[in-house]
C-alpha cells in the first residue's frame, strides 16, 4: 500500500524513469544506462491486480449464488448456531470475534449475506475493470474473510487462507486512494518480493507434503489414479487418465521439478527468474486443463507473476498498455511514507513466517493451515495422498409408501459431481459447487464425519427450495418423496472407446445412508439435538448429537 502524502516527494532519475518504463529493454546494448538492469513493475502490478480481481469475483459469484442454502438461517449448517457456539465457547460474542473475525457477528439475516456476497462481486468487478486502491482491497479482503470465518465445512479448504493471504498482499500494491490502473505512485518493491515468497511457499509446501506423503508420488504412480479419483474431473480427465504409463510417470517427475526446483528460481535475478515465472504459471494452466480445483490454480497463478517484470511483460502486452506503463513513470512521485510501509510488511510477513517455516521443514508438515486468526501467512499443500479408487454417494429417492425389494428409487444429480454414468464430466473451475466437493470427502468417509448429511435428507424429503437451488434436478417436482437413501458406488472412467457412449461405469458397494422419512423419530431427535429442526416450535435447542441416536 502506497501513500497518497504528497510531502517530501523525490523525482526519480531519467535512468530510472527509463528503467522503469520498460524503453531501457527496447534499446541497444550500447544504449543501456547503468540503473538498466533495476527491474520495474508498473506492468506487473496491472495484470496482478486484474486476475486477484478475477479471482475475487468468482469467489463471491460462488457465495451469492449458495451461500444461503448453505448456512443461511434454513441451512445445511446455519452459522447463525456456529457463531452461538463459538460465542458460548469462548464467554462471549466479543470474545468470539477476537478469535474469528467477521462482519456478520454484527448481523447475520440471510439478506445481509447475499448483499454482502453481490457487493463484494461489485467490487471485484471494479478491480478487474481497472480501479483499485488500498480501501477498495481492503474491504474484498475484509468481506471475504467474513465468510470465511461463518462458511464452516463449506469454506474449510486451502484456496480460502490462499485467497485471503494474497488479498492482503495486494492491498500494499495500491495507493491508499488512487484507484487509477496507473496511479502516480510508483509499484513497491518490496511486495514483489513477498508475493514470491508467498509462491515459494504454496509450490514448495505441495512438493514437500507430496514426497513425506503418499508412497505413489515417490514411486512415480501417483497418476495412474488422480485424474479418475480427483474431486471433480472434467471432460479431458478421461483422456488424460488413458494415457501409457510412461507419460504418468513423467508427470509426477514434472510435477517434482516444478514444486521442488522451480519455486527457488523465483528469487533469481532476470532471465533465470523469467523462466522460473513461465514454469510456474504453466505448470498451472496444465492443472487448469485436467480437472475442476475450483479457483484454486488462478490464484495460485497471481502470486508466480510477480517473477514477471516490465522488461519482459513490455514486450509482450498491447504496446498501448506498455505506453501508458511508460507515461506513469515518467510522472510517478514516491513519498517517504511508501518506502515505511512497504519496510513495515516486510517485517511483519518475515516475523510471522517464522512457524510456517518451521512446519516446512518438519516431518510432520501440515497442510493448508494458518497460524493466526487474519491468515496472513499460511502453509499450503495439495493431494498428499491419492486415491486408488473413486467413491461416490448417490443420494436416492422414492414415492412409494411402503419399501420392498422391487421398489423404484429415482436419482438426485448434482451439478458437478459424477451421478448418471452417461454424463459427460462439466468443464467448472474456476467455478465452484461446495456441495458437490463436500460429498466426495463424504464418499471416503461416513455419516458420523458429515452429520450435515442427515441434514440434507430432512430437505430433499420437504422439497426444500433451496436445497434443490444446489442440485441439477429433482425427481419429484408435483410432492416430496416418502423416503430419501444413499448408496455408495465405485466409479471408473468407461474406455474412450466403449460402444455405450457411457462416460463411467459404476460398481454398487452398499448402503451408506438407509432409507430415512420424514416421520421418522430417531432422525427428527438427531436433528433437534444439532440445533437443526426445531421441536414443537420451541427455541432452537443447543449442543450437538453424536449418530448413534440413529442407531
Amino acid at each position: 500500500m502506497s501513500s497518497p502524502d504528497a510531502n517530501a516527494q523525490t523525482r526519480p532519475s531519467q535512468p530510472q524513469l527509463e528503467a522503469a518504463s520498460g524503453l531501457e529493454s527496447q534499446r541497444s546494448p550500447g544504449q543501456r544506462s547503468g540503473s538498466a538492469n533495476r527491474p520495474s513493475w508498473w506492468l506487473t502490478r496491472f495484470i496482478i491486480l486484474r486476475l486477484l480481481g478475477f479471482v475475487y469475483l468468482i469467489a463471491f459469484l460462488v457465495a451469492a449464488n449458495q451461500i444461503v442454502p448453505l448456512v443461511g438461517d434454513n441451512g445445511l449448517m446455519p452459522a447463525r448456531l456456529f457463531l452461538d457456539r463459538v460465542a458460548a465457547h469462548f464467554g462471549s460474542r466479543a470474545q468470539g470475534f477476537l478469535q474469528l473475525p467477521s462482519l456478520f457477528w454484527m448481523n447475520l439475516s440471510d439478506g445481509l449475506l447475499v448483499v454482502m456476497a453481490w457487493a463484494g462481486a461489485a467490487l471485484s468487478a471494479l478491480v478487474v475493470l481497472g480501479y483499485a486502491n488500498a480501501i477498495l482491497l481492503a474491504l474484498l479482503w475484509a468481506l471475504y474473510m467474513s465468510f470465511v470465518h461463518v462458511g464452516q465445512d463449506w469454506y474449510s479448504y486451502g484456496w480460502e487462507i490462499q485467497l485471503l493471504e494474497t488479498g492482503f498482499l495486494g492491498i500494499f500494491l495500491c495507493p491508499l486512494l488512487d484507484g487509477r490502473s496507473f496511479p502516480r505512485r510508483p509499484p513497491p518493491t518490496v511486495v514483489f518480493w513477498l508475493f514470491r515468497w508467498l509462491a515459494f511457499r504454496i509450490m514448495f509446501g505441495a512438493g514437500l507434503i507430496k514426497l513425506r506423503g503418499d508412497a505413489c508420488w515417490r514411486d512415480l504412480t501417483c497418476l495412474y489414479y488422480h485424474y479418475e479419483t480427483q474431486p471433480l474431473p472434467n471432460p479431458l480427465s478421461r483422456t488424460l487418465h488413458f494415457m501409457p504409463h510412461w507419460f504418468h510417470k513423467f508427470g509426477v517427475l514434472w510435477n517434482h521439478f516444478v514444486e521442488l526446483v522451480v519455486p527457488w528460481l523465483a528469487f533469481a535475478p532476470g532471465r533465470l527468474r523469467h523462466i522460473a515465472g513461465a514454469l510456474l504459471v504453466s505448470f498451472q494452466g496444465i492443472l487448469i486443463l485436467s480437472g475442476n480445483l475450483s479457483f484454486l490454480n488462478w490464484l495460485t497463478i497471481v502470486p508466480a507473476l510477480a517473477c514477471f517484470d516490465d522488461s519482459l511483460l513490455g514486450r509482450i502486452l498491447p504496446k498501448r498498455l506498455a505506453e501508458r506503463a511508460r507515461r506513469a513513470a515518467e510522472t510517478a512521485q514516491s513519498g517517504r511514507v511508501d518506502g515505511a510501509v512497504a519496510v513495515g510488511l516486510a517485517a511483519l510477513v518475515a516475523l510471522l513466517s517464522i512457524a510456517p517455516v518451521a512446519n516446512l521443514f518438519s516431518p510432520r508438515q501440515i497442510m493448508n493451515t494458518s497460524f493466526n486468526r487474519l491468515h496472513l501467512v499460511n502453509t499450503y499443500g495439495a493431494f498428499g495422498s491419492v486415491g486408488r479408487e473413486r467413491h461416490e454417494i448417490v443420494f436416492e429417492g422414492t414415492d412409494e409408501p411402503t419399501l420392498t425389494e422391487r421398489t423404484r428409487w429415482l436419482e438426485y444429480e448434482f451439478k458437478g459431481k459424477p451421478g448418471d454414468p452417461r454424463r459427460r464430466p462439466r468443464l467448472i473451475a474456476p467455478y465452484q459447487y461446495r456441495l458437490d466437493w463436500q460429498i466426495w470427502f463424504a464418499a471416503m468417509s461416513s455419516p458420523d464425519q458429515y452429520p450435515w448429511t442427515l441434514h440434507l435428507v430432512w430437505k430433499l424429503l420437504h422439497n426444500d427450495a433451496g436445497t434443490l437451488s444446489l442440485l441439477a434436478n429433482n425427481p419429484f417436482p408435483q410432492q416430496p418423496p416418502r423416503y430419501i437413501r444413499a448408496v455408495l458406488y465405485r466409479y471408473q472412467f468407461a474406455p474412450t472407446d466403449n460402444p455405450t457412449g457411457a462416460w463411467w461405469k459404476r460398481t454398487r458397494l452398499g448402503l451408506w445412508l438407509p432409507p430415512f422419512s420424514a416421520e421418522d423419530p430417531a432422525l427428527q431427535a438427531f436433528l433437534i439435538a444439532n440445533g437443526w429442526l426445531t421441536p414443537d416450535g420451541a427455541g432452537q435447542p443447543r449442543g450437538r448429537a453424536n449418530l448413534g441416536v440413529l442407531e
